[in-house]
């Protein structure tokens, strides 16, 4: 007890005893207590619930100080209250009346307890802990270990957990472990890949309430490598980042160096094209403005297109409006004095009703109900930056490779950029395919291959989006199709608009409830209005319907390093996943994983995490409306998803760090030939299992 509190516990001691329980004329001497009543011992201090013969008598408690320790409960007649009194107090307020009817605990007690719930946290509180993973491996001369391990506490978030690994020279060394929860729910404790000095032998894992794991001995990871590429095997055939155009002009090319390899198929959903309605200010946001804007396309003869509103100078005129000469002019209303009475409202309102099929108008956010001023001209304008850039719809093109491309052979379907922002994916699929066509005419193992497996490459699925990316805004992810309606229509959005295209598919939808797509318009991962609203997730479905041979697929996309598969989406009560795959699914997912991972890590060193290989919900997010998903669910095709571009290590730092959607081309150009590796092992795995089903 600090001295401001005993002496303040004395303080009120003297006011009880000698102000208000001790009446004048009292004797100083307290009855001795009856057999089984409560009592304390001589310097003790306990809390005492009495029962007082009223109101009066606990006001004047409360008055003097004493230590009244919770909401008192009145009858009438008495008052049933609990106070924290010494030996002394105790007596004293026997002689006023007052009857102690429990002794609820002393300072005696406190003590007891504590060491009682201490003892009782060892027994009960001691936890169990399990290994989910263990696993080291060498790149660039560095080992590393990552685990994961789960606790039987997993309601205890305050739970932490240590591993202790030792090298086989006996070297030893900790490091803690962070508690993963996801949609509330926990997952297990894990850390990012730590430097050894040398190959792990053991580990063991241990918590602060007491838990043990059982020691393990690290498994390799991956534990596969492909076998050796030839002398004179050709690769390395990308030399810049891609746009779409460039990418159009590369599928023609191959599709004419390597006609008896290649055919190029027009995927049947023409895109919207990198175009946007014209749209222009009309006043001054800051103060009062409407948006105004076509409904055609700003290419489509609404680029320039002036807009002004005017006072007509006389009283008593009715709000109108002319358009001639490409000038839409609004004549605004005025009162009988020719004042101009037209509000923003009345603007917005009356353009839109007269020029249904050429027009439509809002009022800017903030400018609702104030009056419209006289303003203009304004310009329209779709506000795009690529002035170079084809602006009609796309079409959107897969290749189509093999020896034999009849549909006989099992297909493998590579396809990359559903968000636009992910330059490096093109670059993968792209150099994926012209390794097996250079090498087909040389290398028996290619010749192999697609003598016996049809490959459909879609280097860009969204290429609108990836246009815009490349021009105007380079952290664009959706495409350009803006579904937003009112002032989200705002030109200050324009970054914002269009649809997630990896969120627009047909299974494990927002639309059937899982989460980890928005259907707000503004939102990153946008759905859309409704499954498959969009033209380029119909041609990625319509694709694997119209060729039912493809038995397996990978969605590519940056950034981070991941390497996962269904299930991709869960509800959020519970945390419920889509069905997840029956066990030898999951064996053989695993299991190609390791081949994949381990053809990606011989370009450089490149590990693919352990605890970033597995299903997309578990691994990453939730990720309603995926096409893998859709894919793997909806067509039984086995689906995988690439993250490429995996953090490094920086031994000056020691820390691992990220390269982001568009890195250093260098670095985009390494992330190309390790993943097209990676690809190309994908291939290998669809014809030995051809090879074993025959």
């Amino acid at each position: 007890m600090s001295r401001r509190r005993r002496l303040a516990t004395a303080a009120a001691a003297a006011v009880l005893t000698a102000g208000l329980i001790v009446h004048p004329g009292a004797v100083s001497a307290a009855p001795p207590p009856a057999p089984g009543a409560v009592s304390l011992a001589a310097g003790e201090t306990g809390l005492v619930r009495f029962r007082l013969p009223g109101e009066a008598m606990l006001a004047e408690l409360v008055a003097g100080g004493a230590d009244v320790a919770a909401r008192p409960r009145t009858a009438p007649g008495q008052v049933l209250a609990d106070i924290v009194v010494t030996a002394g107090e105790l007596a004293a307020l026997r002689e006023r009346g007052a009857v102690a009817v429990q002794l609820i605990q002393t300072s005696a007690d406190a003590a007891r307890h504590a060491a009682e719930s201490r003892r009782g946290a060892r027994v009960l509180a001691a936890d169990t802990l399990q290994f989910l993973q263990a696993y080291w491996w060498t790149t660039n001369g560095r080992t590393f270990l990552q685990t994961q391990v789960a606790t039987t506490a997993s309601d205890d978030p305050d739970v932490e957990i240590t591993v202790t690994w030792t090298t086989a020279d006996g070297t030893t060394g900790t490091f803690p472990l962070v508690r993963f929860e996801d949609a509330g729910e926990y997952q297990y404790h894990w850390a990012v890949p730590q430097p050894l000095p040398a190959r792990p032998v053991r580990v063991t894992a241990t918590s602060s309430l007491g838990g043990a794991s059982r020691a393990i001995t690290p498994a390799v990871w991956p534990g596969a490598t492909p076998p050796a590429q030839p002398a004179g095997y050709q690769k390395d055939f990308i030399d810049a980042y891609l746009t779409p155009t460039d990418i159009r002009a590369r599928i023609q090319r191959l599709g004419r160096q390597y006609p008896h390899l290649v055919d190029v198929i027009d995927l049947p959903n023409r895109t919207q094209g990198y175009r946007r309605t014209a749209a222009a200010y009309l006043g001054d946001p800051a103060a009062a403005a409407v948006v105004v804007e076509s409904v055609r396309f700003g290419d489509q003869g609404m680029n320039g297109v002036q807009v002004r509103t005017v006072d007509p100078g006389r009283a008593n005129r009715p709000l109108g409006a002319t358009y001639r000469d490409r000038v839409l002019t609004i004549s605004l209303a005025t009162d009988a004095g020719g004042k101009v009475i037209s509000t923003t409202d009345d603007v917005a309102a009356f353009v839109t009703a007269r020029y249904p099929q050429r027009f439509r108008a809002f009022v800017e956010e903030g400018s609702a109900g104030v009056p419209m001023p006289v303003a203009g001209p304004a310009r329209l304008d779709d506000g795009l930056e690529g002035a170079e850039v084809p602006q009609r719809p796309w079409t959107v093109q897969a290749l189509r490779i093999g020896a034999v491309r009849d549909g006989s052979r099992t297909g493998v379907l590579a396809y990359s950029q559903e968000h636009a922002r992910e330059w490096a994916t093109p670059l993968v699929t792209l150099e994926f395919a012209e390794r097996l066509l250079a090498n087909h005419a040389t290398d028996p193992a290619t010749r192999e291959l697609l003598d016996a497996v049809e490959v459909f490459v879609v280097p860009v699925v969204n290429p609108d989006g990836a246009n815009y990316s490349f021009n105007d805004f380079n952290f664009q992810r959706k495409n350009l199709v803006n579904h937003c309606t009112g002032p989200a229509r705002d030109p200050r959005n324009r970054d914002l608009w269009g649809v997630d295209v990896n969120r627009n598919y047909a299974v494990g939808s927002l639309f059937d409830g899982y989460v980890g797509a928005s259907a707000n318009c503004l939102s990153g991962t946008y759905a859309g209005t409704g499954e498959l609203s969009e033209p380029e997730s119909r041609n990625v479905v319509e694709l694997a319907e119209a060729h039912p041979n493809i038995r397996y697929s990978m969605n590519v996309h940056s950034y981070g390093g991941y390497f996962m598969w269904s299930p991709g989406a869960y509800k959020a009560e519970g945390r419920v996943t889509l069905p997840r795959p029956s066990i030898d699914e999951q064996k053989y997912f695993l299991d190609s994983a390791r081949r994949i991972v381990g053809a990606i890590a011989v370009e450089r060193g490149t590990v693919t995490w352990p605890s970033y290989t597995g299903p997309v919900a578990d691994v990453l997010y939730s990720a309603a409306g995926n096409s893998a998903d859709h894919l793997y669910y909806d067509l039984g095709i086995v689906a995988w998803n690439f993250e490429v571009g995996n953090d490094r290590w920086n031994e000056a730092t020691r820390q691992w760090e990220g390269v982001g959607f568009q890195p250093p081309f260098a670095e985009a150009h390494a992330e190309a030939q390790e993943y097209a590796g990676g690809l190309v092992e994908l291939v290998r795995i669809a014809h030995d299992r051809a090879a074993d089903d025959s």
